[in-house]
């Protein structure tokens, strides 16, 4: 779109300099974009960035979007459902990151991905860090690539959307997870998670007073368990009251006072969001040992490095392992058991971003209006631009912001 704006351009005229109009572009052009969902490598991950009424809209408003074939078999969705909405089925997986020019998924990409990315691309995944090799960022360096990593966008408010709407999930999932491994169902000690007439109630423990804690206390307590909450914040433990609208046993977190809470607990959530700062065990493995025999822990935290020092990181193909006597379930990606639920989420956030993108006229124009896109960002055109990451791999990094006004 082109809008009139007078400048004091000069021109030659009857033998004098004559004032002239000039049409100078104020506004941008819309960008088409060509979107590549690849199919997620390994059985572990589920989930999948885009619904088919998602790939609908932005195939409505002139965006192409590639899927490789059965790349939403997971979640349950058909290739025929997104072939009648318009996205475009990809047989090979290389060449989904061959012609796309934004790669979304959700995993992060392995080394083979990386090498069939033609290069100068927009990456959007998750990150893990913590689970990262130094050559990952080197690969991603040589290709050019823009990367952002889902788990640090942030809204105009600073709040975290992917990460809200997936702890959302799994903290209602694990209360189901600690409950299925507490009964005789898988090996557990035969207790129902809540609480009956007659009975003491089963004991909850959870670290973090954030989204995740709050749909766990939420599960835990709906189900008639004795939840007990630990957070560094006291506005966070009270903006939790506030919201579950009732009193609950709730604490700053002190080794000692937690260390006593855990003796009688019979499920402990870890849902603290650690962010790049990497693990944080807020419970050892001396207080572990402590806990009854058959007790669940579940760290929802493990994606970051895990908040508890006894967790190991699994998958959901042996997502338990047991320790000191205690049941332990580690899975990064905990949201992939709801996959269906957890695309629907995710896909509610990508597509308004990628129709932003797309109205922006590219990502460099996104990036320079929307500063909490820019938060998610960890490389730009094969510069780290993450410092955490830097000082974790030993890798030169830049600022973000000095980046684009050089691009």
């Amino acid at each position: 779109m082109q809008h009139q704006k007078f400048s004091h351009s000069w021109a030659l005229g009857k033998g004098s300099l004559m004032p002239q109009e000039e049409v100078l572009e104020t506004g941008r052009k819309r960008k088409q974009l060509v979107v590549g969902i690849p199919k997620e490598a390994g059985n572990d991950e589920r989930r999948t960035a885009l619904t088919p009424e998602a790939v609908e809209l932005l195939v409505g408003n002139g965006h192409q979007v590639l899927i490789e074939k059965e790349a939403a078999g997971g979640a349950n969705y058909f290739d025929r459902d997104y072939s009648e909405c318009g996205g475009f089925i990809i047989d090979e997986h290389q060449e989904i990151f061959a012609r796309s020019d934004i790669v979304l998924k959700v995993a992060p990409p392995v080394a083979a991905e990386i090498e069939h990315m033609k290069g100068s691309q927009l990456l959007i995944s998750s990150l893990r860090h913590s689970m990262q090799e130094k050559s990952f960022f080197q690969q991603l360096m040589k290709k050019k690539v823009t990367a952002i990593s889902f788990e640090h966008l942030r809204n105009n408010d600073n709040s975290y959307p992917v990460t809200r709407s997936m702890n959302e999930i799994a903290g209602g999932a694990a209360i189901l997870i600690a409950a299925e491994y507490l009964s005789n169902r898988s090996q557990g000690k035969g207790v129902m998670l809540g609480g009956i007439t007659g009975i003491t109630p089963t004991e909850v423990v959870i670290l973090g007073a954030g989204t995740a804690a709050e749909t766990a206390a939420r599960a835990a307590i709906g189900l008639g368990a004795f939840v007990k909450v630990f957070d560094h914040s006291v506005d966070r433990l009270r903006r939790l009251q506030d919201i579950l609208g009732q009193r609950l046993y709730t604490s700053i977190y002190h080794p000692r006072v937690v260390s006593r809470a855990l003796k009688s607990a019979d499920a402990v959530i870890g849902a603290i969001h650690l962010g790049t700062e990497g693990p944080r065990f807020l419970i050892t493995e001396e207080m572990v040992k402590d806990m009854k025999q058959g007790a669940v822990i579940v760290d929802l935290s493990i994606d970051q490095g895990g908040c508890i020092e006894t967790s190991e990181c699994r998958t959901h193909d042996t997502p338990v392992f047991t320790r000191h006597g205690v049941i332990h379930y580690c899975v990064p990606n905990i949201t992939s058991m709801v996959a269906r639920t957890a695309t629907i989420a995710l896909s509610n956030i990508f597509a308004p971003l990628l129709l932003s993108i797309g109205e922006s006229g590219g990502i460099k124009a996104s990036l320079l209006d929307n500063p909490g896109l820019r938060k998610g960002v960890y490389m730009y055109n094969g510069l780290l631009t993450n410092p955490y990451i830097g000082r974790l791999f030993d890798l030169p990094s830049k600022d973000i912001d000095l980046l684009m006004a050089a691009f």
